[in-house]
């Protein structure tokens, strides 16, 4: 890697001095603008518009453009002369816990190196942010602009983000803040049933860039004269989905489908009130069956029992009614 800046670090009274790398790399596919028939490269010119003339790079300067419509020329003599306490210098403003500083804050990332007369101090300061679990917020000027940073540490090497300036967030003012949105229970138990059916730990090599890949595969192709076979990954059927439940429960089962898990489990999840009810319905149902032979039981019963009562009594009258006769 080639270093971008050199400067030191300022850590209360101690100095330490170090390089900046870049600690990223975009790998996007770059191409240049060309003529169609035969690809000759299509070349700009700077060009004054006053006149038409072509300008010289060394005669370009920066113009601030006024609300009236004029024109203030700032040359590189007015930027040098600008006061930038933080210009080569990583100065250390406060030591603060890292969650409480809302990533949106977060802009480019760098490598800090040790000089070779710095690499003591430079440790001590790296322990001392992984020991405290904080980062340090700092100030620091690189290409004649002073942002706001960060000190962290990764894998031993302290990291210095960029950031932007609170005045430069936007506030997020929509409409759909203030709507009184009704969520049902069961809508909220399903919406966690996804979130923990797709959890899992943060893998970034799992991770590809699949359009630049297909991108290269495409220039690859037009290099060698292959036939360029267009191939589409399958999406999960979702089905027909009607509602925020049906979606719901849809995302939830492919989510276990990918993971080659069951996808009943979501199902189950949702229609487990239901089955509740209904298995309550049936109790219900049942104990009117069970107790309905009882019923046509102690019926019968009774009416044998009533019967026997009035085949005693006649036999009895009609003994009665002999005797006196036989008197």
């Amino acid at each position: 890697m080639r270093s971008i800046w050199k400067g030191s670090v300022s850590f209360g009274l101690v100095s330490i001095g170090v390089k900046l790398y870049s600690a990223t790399d975009e790998k996007s596919v770059s191409f240049h603008q060309v003529r169609r028939e035969d690809g000759a490269r299509i070349r700009y010119k700077r060009v004054a518009e006053s006149d038409g003339e072509e300008v010289s790079y060394s005669d370009i300067a920066k113009g601030y453009e006024l609300p009236n419509g004029e024109t203030v020329v700032l040359t590189d003599d007015d930027f040098a002369d600008l006061p930038l306490p933080s210009a080569r210098v990583v100065d250390v403003v406060q030591f603060v816990p890292a969650e409480q500083i809302d990533p949106i804050y977060y802009n480019k990332s760098y490598y800090l190196e040790p000089e070779k007369s710095a690499v003591k101090p430079y440790v001590l300061l790296r322990d001392a942010l992984t020991e405290s679990e904080t980062v340090g917020v700092v100030k620091v000027a690189i290409r004649n602009r002073e942002q706001l940073a960060t000190l962290r540490v990764r894998d031993g090497v302290i990291v210095l983000n960029t950031m932007i300036w609170p005045d430069e967030v936007r506030t997020a003012d929509f409409g759909f803040l203030d709507d009184d949105v009704e969520l049902r229970e069961q809508e909220k138990n399903m919406a966690r049933s996804l979130v923990e059916s797709m959890a899992g730990d943060f893998e970034p090599e799992d991770y590809t860039d699949d359009y630049r890949e297909a991108l290269e595969a495409v220039i690859d192709a037009k290099v060698e004269g292959r036939e360029i076979v267009e191939t589409e990954e399958p999406q999960p059927n979702a089905g027909n989905v009607v509602d925020l439940m049906s979606a719901l429960r849809a995302s939830v089962d492919a989510a276990k489908k990918g993971r080659g898990e069951s996808a009943g489990g979501a199902a189950t999840a949702a229609k487990a009130p239901a089955k509740k009810a209904a298995k309550k319905a049936a109790t219900k149902e049942t104990g009117k069956a069970a107790k309905a032979p009882a019923k046509k039981a102690a019926k019968k019963t009774a009416k044998k029992t009533a019967a026997k009562k009035t085949t005693k009594a006649s036999t009895k009258t009609a003994a009665r009614k002999a005797a006196r006769k036989s008197a």
